[in-house]
């Protein structure tokens, strides 16, 4: 396959985590990265300690030297480069957002592989009417990507094998992290699923708006019933109907340490008539960045491998199996 020259688009604290990720990988190299000041590229791969620390000092990835370029559109800039394939390391705020950036792929022409991190139903449902237009331009596409879902939604379609009917799928989440500025648009996101906001509110809260908020529930965001793009994977395979599927978790901003184990449980009958579950648990040690950008790019490798052999469109993390990339 030779090495898979990588972009990432967006470069907060997930695209910083996905640089790092990729660092020491032989099959892989990151040679392009955009956010909303700019955008770099080395065709040889990018320096880095010299990204992180441009991005740290002067917060755009423009700052690099030599590689770097201020420009307000970094997107349409990268896209014209030598790369096989992105990920979309980029808050889905407003919740078209991924939606349009698709868009603007398959307007400029562009061929290569997407692969994104994606969480929200209606935001999936939004990129699966996009198949025939990604397919036309050669663009393979693969969406929801990172944990959940992705990792733990590939989890429920290997135990759904067990049974003749599956009953429920229960997955369970824990995330921390030392800080919240250091993920804040993920944050954001998560603050758009608690019961008394929507996506465009949390979008639009001020920094200090955010502070209160977590002064109120003691840096801790509980999560109930949300709107996860697992079930409509899962349904898409007819593993079970989207309302048997129930996402949920607690989020620390302020301890690293996760507040409970993430998990996913799948409940089923056997063909012998017995009830039982299946229960697959990620170590307590891997990090959120881990559990996303890990899949991602295993996806990525996958998604390179159809594309190669001529399977464009829209895919999903629950109907590919990703590759490891070494």
């Amino acid at each position: 396959m030779g090495v898979i020259r990588v972009g990432v688009l967006g470069f907060g604290g997930l695209g910083q985590a996905a640089a790092m990720v990729l660092h020491p990988k032989q099959e892989m190299q990151l040679v392009a990265v955009a956010d909303r000041g700019g955008w770099a590229y080395r065709a040889d791969g990018l320096p880095l300690h010299e990204l992180l620390s441009a991005v740290k000092e002067r917060g755009t990835v423009a700052a690099l030297p030599e590689w770097g370029h201020t420009d307000s559109d970094g997107i349409a800039q990268v896209m014209t480069q030598a790369v096989d394939g992105f990920f979309l390391a980029l808050p889905n705020l407003p919740n078209t957002f991924m939606a349009r950036v698709a868009q603007q792929f398959i307007r400029q022409g562009w061929q290569g592989v997407l692969v994104d991190a994606i969480k929200r139903t209606s935001a999936v449902e939004q990129l699966l009417l996009l198949h025939p237009a990604l397919q036309q331009t050669g663009i393979t596409y693969l969406t929801g990507c990172g944990a959940t879902p992705g990792l733990l939604t590939a989890a429920a379609v290997l135990a759904s094998q067990s049974f003749a009917e599956v009953l429920t799928v229960k997955i369970t989440f824990g995330v921390g992290i030392a800080s919240w500025e250091q993920y804040r648009s993920t944050i954001r996101e998560d603050i758009g699923h608690l019961p008394d906001y929507t996506l465009e509110q949390a979008r639009a809260m001020s920094d200090a708006e955010v502070e209160q908020l977590l002064a109120r529930t003691g840096g801790l965001l509980h999560l109930e019933n949300m709107e996860h793009a697992d079930d409509i994977l899962l349904e898409r395979l007819g593993i079970c109907s989207r309302d048997q599927v129930t996402v949920g978790g607690v989020v620390d901003t302020r301890n690293p340490k996760k507040p409970l184990s993430t998990n996913v449980q799948v409940t089923g009958r056997t063909f012998e008539g017995r009830t039982a579950t299946h229960t697959f648990t990620l170590g307590d040690e891997t990090s959120m960045a881990a559990n996303v950008c890990g899949p991602a790019f295993g996806y990525l490798k996958a998604g390179v491998a159809l594309q190669r052999r001529g399977s464009y469109g829209l895919f999903t993390s629950a109907e590919v199996m990703p590759g490891f990339v070494r």
